[in-house]
């Protein structure tokens, strides 16, 4: 029995064939680091609106806020109130108009950054992010070479809940 053991102990180790793996290799590598650049996710900071109010010795300054319903959009100030209504349209929800209101009030607060959307519960999300999207930049022609360029308008974004309406509107 010892003999039969010894005269397979003496047959030559096998070499192992890594060509089929080193070419899946060859291939799988590339592949992936070419697919990788397709799924880049973009990601928008956001605020939340603080349930405390903070007391300050500065005066009070233009608190913008887009309230988003589902038959309209209402730009407005905290304390003042609603500034603009923009009722929808067969194609949705005004967001030319918007962008344009927004751009002029802009040019009134210049240093101005942030904006609170505030949206009613029943509004798709899609409409959120567009709405986003107009508040948050807006395009333009460039004066010089004509060509579309992105301007900042209100980037510090805050969401929230719309307010309930009150009978009269």
């Amino acid at each position: 029995m010892s003999r039969h053991w010894r005269k397979h102990h003496r047959r030559e180790a096998v070499e192992l064939n890594i060509t089929a793996f080193m070419n899946l290799m060859v291939i799988l590598v590339p592949f992936l680091l070419i697919t990788a650049v397709f799924s880049q996710v973009a990601i928008l900071d956001l605020n939340l609106p603080s349930s405390t109010d903070q007391i300050s010795t500065e005066p009070e300054a233009m608190q913008l806020e887009v309230i988003v319903r589902a038959d309209r959009i209402e730009v407005g100030e905290r304390s003042a109130g609603v500034l603009t209504g923009l009722p929808i349209t067969e194609n949705g929800h005004d967001l030319v108009a918007l962008g344009q209101f927004l751009k002029r009030v802009k040019g009134k607060f210049p240093d101005k950054l942030d904006a609170t959307i505030l949206l009613e519960s029943d509004v798709p999300y899609d409409v959120l992010v567009q709405v986003m999207d107009v508040v948050r930049v807006y395009e333009a022609r460039g004066a010089k070479t004509g060509k579309l360029i992105q301007a900042e308008l209100f980037p510090e974004i805050s969401i929230g809940d719309a307010p309930l309406r009150t009978r009269g509107s």
